[in-house]
């Protein structure tokens, strides 16, 4: 019988849920990845149709298996993923992300570092919404449905908050052309907006599409660096210039001073809105 009870203890512990929860949702991507990208090669479709197809795919299948292994697991309703307010919170979210990246570009154009060089087809928006999308739904089922959702239990919203901030910010450390200001940038106001994010809505669709939303402005529509990594192709090819501390300098928008203004005010507002909805740390209840 203790045996038994070490064995449930053991399993049932924050940590252990961690890291099989990572396990599973990693394998998933990589598995679904894998096996629809061969199957894709095999069809005449184009190259970016079959990326977007792919990413579709490994987006449906992390959250199938997150769903899946929660829902035994934990033995509960997976209510974070919900389809109640599906649409709002997909629509606001969307909209929030939107609005942010689109102010953050605006400080540059104010400040005559944004140029527009030709506005190309619609169709050069396939790569970096593929990406955009699929960034989104791996990382917040990550960080926000495993790390925070669990760490918050025992911890309190606050202290996962920063701890998950942390990590977000470290994450992005490994990214092309960062630096320590670039992964703080990144950790004070991804890790914090999405986290405020998760917090209000208590489902993750919210923070999903804001982190959509801001990667697929950033990239697909302005034509910006995101988070150091190559420019993809976009609906406007742009050429931006000047301070870094206003324009991220190589590692894109995300790492300017504005960026971090805009989306600290708008993670104090959700956790302002939610106030109700705040998790005390185990000692304090």
């Amino acid at each position: 019988m203790k045996t038994t009870i070490t064995k449930q203890n053991f399993f049932n512990s924050p940590l252990i849920r961690i890291i099989l929860g990572l396990l599973v949702c990693f394998i998933a991507f990589i598995l679904a990845q894998q096996l629809s990208g061969k199957l894709l090669d095999l069809t005449s479709l184009d190259k970016n149709y079959r990326n977007l197809i792919k990413g579709l795919i490994s987006s449906l299948a992390v959250i199938g298996a997150y769903i899946y292994f929660f829902r035994k697991y934990e033995k509960r309703a997976i209510t974070e993923f919900s389809n109640k307010g599906i649409a709002k919170n997909i629509i606001v979210g969307t909209l929030i992300g939107i609005l942010l990246q689109s102010l953050t570009i605006l400080v540059i154009i104010f400040s005559g570092g944004f140029e527009i060089v030709a506005v190309n087809p619609f169709s050069y928006v396939i790569i970096p919404f593929t990406i955009a999308f699929s960034v989104a739904i791996f990382e917040e089922i990550l960080i926000r449905g495993i790390i925070f959702r669990i760490v918050e239990e025992k911890l309190g919203s606050y202290i996962s908050l920063l701890i998950t901030a942390i990590i977000f910010g470290a994450l992005h450390l490994a990214n092309p052309n960062s630096t320590l200001m670039s992964g703080l940038c990144v950790g004070i106001e991804a890790g914090f907006l999405m986290g405020a994010a998760y917090i209000y809505a208590r489902n993750l669709w919210f923070p999903i599409a804001i982190h959509f939303a801001w990667n697929f402005m950033q990239s697909g529509i302005f034509g910006a660096v995101t988070s150091g990594n190559e420019k993809t192709s976009s609906l406007l090819a742009t050429k931006i210039v000047g301070s870094r501390l206003i324009t991220g300098g190589e590692f894109g928008p995300e790492a300017t001073i504005q960026a971090i203004i805009f989306c600290v005010l708008a993670a104090v507002i959700l956790l302002r809105l939610s106030k109700n909805k705040i998790i005390r740390p185990y000692w304090r209840k």
